[in-house]
């Protein structure tokens, strides 16, 4: 860099190069930072609910939002099915469900609803009913569709792609989930946490033993003999959300995939909806949306909520509130207490398109405020990242005013609390002719 010096005075020559030089190395550390120390840049976008922009640059740059992606999944399926939407899973019996001396002389059959939170807490709730209606061996086979689904898998990343490799291994969880004499230490400590919170007798854990083995084709003749029904949907997406959970994918059965999930949004949005692309409704992968498009999602998600008489903390995460995402990945901003109320989804990549931290949604201000900040491109430097992006947050938070207190929902560590076993009706006497 060449510097030109004005003539004059040596006190004024002095000052003139010192404030020249200060600014050529001010430049040259942003044009050339050390290895290791490169800027952050950050992209952000707020509005208030009305719609009133407050803070923004860069707000129409597509990038990768990662999990935040998330927050489009969650507003998908609650306007499509609702909040209080069940998924319905079926056991019956073949050969009319004959049981005697606590054996059914059939098959076990499991007929899937595409429930995508049944976990081995589910399989004690039905394994308890089906000892209460005397059953306690089967002497055929357990059989289980495609639809049927028990455990985490960690969304696409750790899925079994072949179907029937899958089924079969979801029938195999089943299987060891109903006979306590297959249980981890993790399954049993589980037994002993269900039983303290439900009163149950800690040393009479169900039982269902299998003399067959695993068929995955469904049973054409079947005698229903229970449904359990899932945990509402706005609760399975709060813990989808708090935790980050990629198995949040498991919808994309009932709603449709990624390529459905921008079809969605484009059609409400007509061209403002322009640039969306989805390889996943987790986050995973290479995926594609603007700081406006999401701050507009989040508004729509927060209004849709609203209808039906619940708040976006519902199912986001809330700071302040129990254990998250928002509360680990974010520390500085949990410590003095200041962000406490606000709701945001998280979003991490490491190193798909170089790797991002994001972070979408509200400040319960005295008039509420809607964001999203990004660090795109950050994955050799994440923990600066979410620094940059808790300073920006902190900015934020000091211009629009102190956050209301938080409402906390009440947490949900386990998908059994609010899920419902019910028996099938009996079957009804033929009438006489």
């Amino acid at each position: 860099m060449t510097i030109f010096v004005a003539h004059g005075p040596a006190a004024a020559r002095r000052r003139i190069v010192q404030t020249i030089v200060t600014a050529a190395v001010a430049v040259l550390a942003t044009a050339a930072p050390v290895r290791g120390q490169e800027r952050i840049d950050l992209v952000w976008h707020a509005e208030t609910l009305s719609g009133k922009a407050v803070m923004s640059k860069a707000p129409d740059r597509l990038v990768n939002p990662a999990s935040v992606v998330k927050v489009a999944s969650t507003f998908r399926a609650l306007q499509l099915l609702g909040p209080s939407h069940r998924f319905d899973t079926t056991f019956a019996a073949t050969g009319g469900g004959a049981r005697r001396d606590g054996v059914l002389a059939g098959d076990l059959v499991v007929v899937g609803g595409k429930d995508p939170d049944f976990h081995f807490e589910n399989a004690l709730l039905v394994a308890r009913e089906l000892n209460r209606l005397g059953i306690r061996e089967v002497a055929g086979d357990l059989v289980v569709d495609r639809n049927f689904w028990i455990g985490w898998e960690r969304g696409a990343a750790g899925r079994e792609a072949e179907p029937d490799r899958r089924a079969h291994a979801m029938a195999q969880r089943l299987l060891d989930a109903l006979n306590p004499e297959k249980w981890s230490e993790e399954n049993k400590q589980a037994w002993a946490d269900a039983a303290q919170r439900r009163s149950w007798p800690p040393a009479s854990p169900p039982s269902i033993v299998f003399r067959g083995g695993i068929r995955l084709q469904a049973a054409p003749e079947r005698t229903p003999l229970l449904t359990h029904r899932s945990e509402p949907l706005s609760t399975a997406l709060h813990r989808f959300n708090v935790f980050s959970n990629n198995d949040i994918e498991r919808l994309d059965a009932t709603v449709g995939g990624p390529g459905d999930l921008a079809a969605f949004l484009t059609k409400r949005w007509g061209q403002a909806a322009a640039g969306i692309r989805f390889e996943t409704t987790s986050g995973l992968n290479s995926n594609r949306m603007s700081g406006r498009q999401i701050v507009r999602l989040v508004r729509e998600l927060h209004q849709l909520l609203q209808q039906h008489g619940l708040q976006l903390g519902d199912v986001l995460p809330v700071m302040g509130c129990g254990d998250s995402t928002l509360r680990h990945l974010f520390p500085r901003l949990r410590e003095d207490g200041s962000a406490d109320g606000m709701v945001g989804k998280t979003g991490t990549l490491n190193t798909t398109d170089g790797g991002v931290s994001a972070l979408a949604g509200m400040l319960p201000a005295s008039e509420p405020v809607l964001f999203f900040v990004a660090a795109p491109g950050a994955g050799h430097a994440l923990a600066r990242a979410r620094a940059a992006e808790e300073d920006w947050v902190g900015r934020l938070i000091k211009q629009r005013g102190p956050l209301q207190p938080a409402r906390c929902p009440a947490e949900v560590k386990t998908s059994d609390l609010h899920a419902q076993v019910v028996p099938a009706a009996p079957a009804q006497p033929a009438s006489a002719p």
